[in-house]
């Protein structure tokens, strides 16, 4: 299949990008050094870091590492920092639209508290989409190693933002913890607020989990969702409902769920009249930002550019974006074909 105009060019969006994991490797360096933090070899040498999530321990170490990176977050200047550069790059990948997730609760205790937290964010989001020109919103996600009693909280956080910058309510962390139906409440409250509902499902566990996902959490988009292939009868409920995954190829070999890029069971979803969104989900992490997803799987799948247009299509008609921002991508995605 042809497959010849630059993937930078393709207009996008970017749903699933996670605050922290969003870092680049250098800032990290740099701003652990300026405190005397001392990383882990995996996060200095050894980058992208080897990980396998397959089993509990290798979910720790992941966990390790993302705390650490958490922790050379000092000041509002990183805050500030860390967003115009994650905004900076979708540009640099030909982004158009990034909704950014964050967990508040786990900088709350630095920086005064989730309300103020996520104020700080907000403005830093207000700030860098002003600098770049990137389209930007927040998704707040509660942890679900965490109370479920957090997770409300964190929902009745979102509903008072809603219209004001937030725009979905998540849940995150390793899937394989915590009973999903006991966060149900925290999201009917982010549901009555009109916030798009995006439950991490589908890439550690399988299809029974996304059908608890559908069932108790109403997920408009999945974080993932990619493991609906193996369902073909869960798979036509999420076409038929309208309900977008957001696929991260290049994490899903990284933490073990598929044992190379070509494993990943894009063209199934695409053939059974699925919406994906491709993202990045950590590129701290996993080494690889919004256009390599899209360059990993033109490479994998042999897609031609017809097809990655769709796929880049289906990442604006899924977001939260405005009617201007998405009809201005639409139509780059037509030029960029033509």
């Amino acid at each position: 299949m042809g497959s010849s105009r630059s993937l930078r060019e393709l207009p996008k969006a970017h749903l699933h990008l996670h605050f922290t994991g969003s870092m680049r490797h250098a800032t990290l360096l740099e701003l652990a050094e300026r405190d005397g933090i001392r990383l882990p070899d995996q996060l200095v040498s050894q980058w992208p870091p080897q990980l396998s999530a397959a089993d509990e321990k290798g979910w720790f170490r992941f966990q390790r590492l993302y705390d650490v990176a958490r922790s050379v977050l000092r000041t509002e200047d990183d805050v500030r920092r860390l967003v115009r550069e994650a905004a900076e790059d979708d540009v640099a990948d030909g982004g158009g639209w990034l909704e950014i997730q964050v967990d508040p609760s786990g900088y709350a205790a630095r920086f005064g508290g989730i309300t103020a937290f996520t104020d700080l964010v907000l403005d830093a989001v207000a700030a860098a989409s002003r600098e770049t020109g990137l389209g930007m919103a927040v998704v707040i996600a509660a942890n679900r190693t965490r109370h479920p009693l957090d997770a409300r909280t964190l929902a009745r956080l979102a509903a008072q933002y809603a219209g004001r910058g937030v725009v979905g309510f998540g849940l995150s962390n390793d899937e394989r913890r915590g009973m999903t139906a006991a966060f149900a409440s925290a999201f009917r409250i982010a549901e009555r607020a009109g916030l798009r509902l995006v439950p991490h499902g589908g890439e550690l566990l399988g299809p029974a989990h996304i059908t608890q996902c559908l069932d108790a959490l109403h997920a408009g988009r999945l974080g993932h969702g990619v493991r609906s292939a193996e369902d073909p009868a869960l798979l036509e409920r999420i076409v038929r409902d309208g309900v977008a995954l957001e696929v991260c190829p290049v994490s899903n070999v990284a933490l073990g769920v598929y044992s190379d890029l070509t494993s990943v069971p894009l063209p199934t979803l695409l053939e059974a009249g699925a919406t994906v969104a491709l993202g990045a989900d950590d590129p701290l992490l996993f080494g690889s930002r919004l256009l390599g997803q899209y360059a990993a799987m033109r490479a994998a799948h042999e897609l031609d550019d017809t097809q990655l247009a769709e796929l880049a299509r289906m990442s604006v008609r899924a977001s939260a974006a405005p009617s201007d921002v998405r009809q201005r991508l639409l139509t780059g995605i037509e030029t960029w074909l033509s």
